[in-house]
């Protein structure tokens, strides 16, 4: 199936759950004036539900055919797939929306209105804007380089290593660790993200394939799986054992390899890569050491990291 026909396929699926669920439920509560932005919003409601049903039928099975290690707190577990539906089913994004998304807008019609107008990386090679599919690995390759700085700010920035370490507090990791992270730092990451994209030109199509390919990537690299790439492999996309090499307890408290998000390349640029074949115990040495409480449950993971951020825990 070529790419037209997987946007025109996915254009017809969301315009058929937005037109037969939420736009009676937006009219119902009167919110009929935002129908484009509820739009927008089952787009990403079904990137989020196709996302979880890859989960569950192929990353979830290969997790029980070969396991790192035996899932021991099942609850800790839990509460990381609440995170996942929480954000899979965009009401992560809703709250954005709310709070940010205004003053986003705000502050691009400014941009406009000052004469600055949207620069697409695209446009630099002649012809590149006519091919769909290379167009969209410019900018997935573009923006991947963007995650792999914000990932080094999360780790080398101490008061935003506070937030982030949340997600390193897992020591049961599985292919629903991916969104354990503190709300303060998802919301961060992505205004940069968003910022970003806009300031290069992405078109809102390719932003949702690209993240939606991000997202879905990163659940395989958390999973509780023995898998590497092979040699070649391993250099050429993150896998879940070059991964998992970044989660190691023990090495340094702020994990100091392995950050790219999708592209070990960045790694191998900055000599950050480590392609050591193993696979460590996962968690934050603090834990070990010092017997820090970084929360079961999510309120109290949110909480804790809040009073991480301020110097109290």
């Amino acid at each position: 199936m070529t790419m037209d026909a997987l946007a025109d396929t996915f254009s017809a699926l969301q315009a058929g759950l937005f037109e037969q669920v939420l736009q009676p439920v937006m009219f119902a509560i009167g919110l009929g004036h935002l129908l484009p932005d509820g739009f927008n919003a089952t787009g990403w409601l079904l990137v989020g539900l196709l996302q979880l049903g890859v989960m569950v039928t192929v990353i979830g099975p290969l997790q029980r055919w070969r396991p790192v290690e035996p899932v021991t707190d099942r609850a800790t577990v839990r509460t990381d797939a609440l995170y996942t539906v929480i954000h899979r089913l965009g009401l992560f994004r809703v709250g954005v929306f709310f709070a940010v998304d205004p003053l986003l807008n705000a502050l691009f019609g400014q941009w406009r209105v000052a004469g600055l107008a949207t620069w697409h990386l695209d446009a630099l090679w002649p012809g590149v804007t006519d091919l769909a599919l290379v167009s969209l690995l410019l900018y997935l390759v573009a923006l991947d380089a963007l995650n792999y700085l914000i990932h080094r700010g999360q780790h080398g920035l101490s008061w935003w290593w506070q937030l982030h370490a949340l997600h390193h507090a897992q020591r049961q990791m599985t292919q629903w660790s991916d969104n354990r992270n503190h709300l303060l730092d998802d919301l961060i990451r992505d205004v940069l993200v968003v910022l970003v994209a806009q300031l290069i030109g992405i078109a809102p199509s390719q932003y949702v394939a690209i993240v939606a390919l991000t997202q879905l990537s990163e659940n395989l690299q958390h999973a509780n799986l023995r898998l590497w790439f092979g040699r070649w492999g391993e250099r050429l996309w993150v896998s879940p054992r070059f991964h998992r090499m970044h989660h190691a307890v023990g090495r340094d408290a702020r994990q100091n390899c392995n950050f790219g998000v999708l592209l070990p390349w960045w790694d191998m640029l900055f000599r950050t890569a480590n392609f050591e074949l193993s696979y460590p115990a996962t968690g934050v040495l603090d834990q070990l050491e010092q017997g820090r409480d970084y929360g079961r449950g999510f309120w109290s993971q949110q909480w804790l990291g809040l009073k991480r951020l301020a110097g109290r825990a």
